[in-house]
């Protein structure tokens, strides 16, 4: 049987770090996810109102094959310059794309951001002409490790997740033939997390070890397709988002991880209602670290990886809200 790695977290994919930092002030963050080189990824967006950053790099046929980080941060259109400290970083270490490496030419990092909504949450947003955004995204890649804080942390530290806080979770599986996959995500949904009327969570079924709380529905539950029970009362556009990474360690072609990153998008409909509204931001990326290279048949290898990635998601979207709340 497939089980949680030994953190439950993103970091259990080999060749993945995490770096986050907070700005308790403005009531904000940034999270960023490192392969230890250059990886292949993917991205799928859904929600109705995203904010994303070299997300047309990761589309078929394009110059660049690898990226050198995901970050994903707090701050709607301010949160993007989060990419920029983390490129700081990568420059400084000499990571990045070099069409022709010349002497005294720096190499350029790929970092694809992600933002989520917190302008509103009541932080302090007067920052004058600079926002604080882009020594948050060096300072979270400096702060990289394979730890990972839950909760009020990183880009899910100002999140509100319906009528709840939201957060940062994360979760990861690891298969009896030794594949790994990790989710991290903010969490910062118009929908609800929870079941309405209960302290179960939608993503209940695919709960592991009572990593969120164990709380399951009545016998005799009965939905209600009108009920949207905890959600936000006054969404406004571009104000609810959740955000996330998954990766895996198994080597995949760009193409291959577009189609994970399709299927990992379900995660979040097993996680949120409702979800991908026209207020949403919704985005997931894909990562693979390339460690393994399966010799299952690649169709059905997809399937199992995908699917995989989409109750892990659902797990760590569960965790991020959970451990804020706890």
């Amino acid at each position: 049987m497939a089980k949680p790695g030994a953190r439950n977290l993103i970091t259990d994919v080999p060749g993945i770090q995490v770096g986050q930092t907070e700005d308790a002030a403005v009531r904000t963050g940034v999270s960023v996810i490192v392969p230890d080189a250059p990886a292949i990824a993917a991205v799928a967006v859904s929600g109705g109102g995203p904010g994303t950053r070299e997300t047309d790099l990761l589309s078929a046929g394009m110059l660049v094959d690898g990226i050198d980080a995901v970050c994903l941060s707090g701050g709607s259109a301010f949160g993007l310059a989060a990419a920029d400290g983390v490129a700081s970083g990568l420059k400084l270490e000499g990571r990045g794309f070099a069409l022709m490496p010349l002497t005294g030419v720096p190499r350029t990092p790929i970092v694809p951001a992600a933002i989520l909504y917190d302008l509103a949450n009541g932080g302090d947003k007067n920052w004058g002409e600079t926002s604080p955004y882009a020594a948050l995204g060096l300072a979270a890649y400096r702060a990289r490790s394979r730890e990972v804080a839950l909760g009020r942390a990183g880009a899910g530290y100002g999140a509100r997740a319906g009528a709840h806080d939201g957060g940062t979770g994360s979760a990861s599986i690891v298969t009896q033939d030794g594949i790994t996959v990790g989710a991290l995500a903010g969490v910062n949904c118009f929908g609800s997390v929870f079941m309405p009327g209960t302290e179960a969570y939608w993503a209940w079924p695919y709960e592991i070890g009572g990593e969120f709380g164990g709380e399951r529905p009545p016998e005799d539950y009965a939905a209600d397709a009108e009920d949207w029970g905890a959600a936000k009362a006054n969404p406004a556009m571009g104000q609810n988002t959740t955000i996330a990474c998954i990766a895996t360690d198994v080597i995949l072609t760009a193409s291959e991880a577009k189609r994970v990153a399709q299927m990992a998008l379900s995660g979040f409909s097993r996680a949120i209602r409702p979800v991908f509204a026209p207020f949403d931001g919704d985005a997931v990326f894909v990562m693979s670290s390339g460690r393994i290279a399966s010799p299952e048949q690649r169709a059905l290898l997809l399937a199992r990886i995908g699917e995989l990635a989409a109750s892990t998601l659902a797990r760590a979207i569960a965790r991020g809200v959970f451990e804020a709340k706890s």
